[in-house]
């Protein structure tokens, strides 16, 4: 089963996704100007807030920048410009780990700090570090925003089933089909809930995968790449 690593963690789509979902501020701003008319002082109240929490979440934002900065950093060689430089690995990594440590611990709860989590769990999957990436991967779930919450679900049960807990990796998929969200659909957990039972099921996880196959999209290409990967499992 595939894991979400730090590569995938660097995809377009997260990218998108990380500048997309759930622009609180952007919404709280209709309401001010909504409502700014009952009273002057409720608008300026409001307005305040608003741009207070613009202003943490540009600072949240930034924090989150700088550590992708050092995750995407040169080490030795001819310094390049535009690119942060560290002489050693070993140098990156300790910059590394503090960075992702501070930004996930200072704005735990937010998507910055969630998408921080998720980083230093990936890093303990490719490390070997499976319980500390569950542990990691929990958190967000339990306390990160919606669509980041399901996304570590994911990642949770690939771990979990890394492990060896395909029991806990299979009740929480089940639960990502029975509740998709705007960044893990039904049909993306019905996929990779259908990859997990495949060898102990392969006859529930084909009728899974079936209706899925149909049309042109990336999610009838990912139930014909599973359906045949399920192929060569039960041969």
């Amino acid at each position: 089963m595939k894991r979400i690593t730090r590569k995938n963690l660097k995809s377009d789509k997260f990218a998108q996704e990380v500048s997309s979902i759930w622009d609180w501020t952007g919404e709280h701003k209709a309401i001010v100007v909504r409502y700014g008319s009952i009273a002057l002082a409720v608008v300026l109240l409001a307005a305040g807030i608003f741009y207070y929490m613009r202003y943490q979440t540009g600072v949240r934002q930034d924090a989150l920048a700088a550590a992708l900065k050092i995750d995407g950093a040169n080490v030795g060689g001819q310094a390049q410009p535009g690119m942060m430089q560290f002489a050693t690995q070993d140098e990156k990594d300790k910059a590394w780990q503090k960075a992702f440590n501070d930004v996930a611990g200072k704005y735990h709860g937010t998507q910055e700090g969630a998408i921080a989590e998720m980083y230093l769990a990936s890093a303990a999957v490719d490390k070997g570090d499976l319980p500390g990436a569950e542990k990691r991967y929990l958190d967000v779930v339990n306390t990160a925003p919606k669509p980041y919450a399901s996304m570590a679900r994911i990642a949770l049960a690939q771990t979990y089933d890394a492990d060896g807990k395909t029991a806990e990796a299979e009740k929480l998929l089940r639960d990502a089909v029975a509740h998709p969200t705007v960044t893990v659909s039904k049909e993306e957990a019905t996929i990779q809930l259908a990859m997990l039972i495949g060898k102990s099921n392969p006859d529930e996880a084909r009728k899974m995968l079936e209706p899925l196959r149909a049309g042109r999209t990336a999610v009838s290409r990912a139930a014909v790449q599973a359906l045949g990967d399920l192929g060569q499992q039960n041969k």
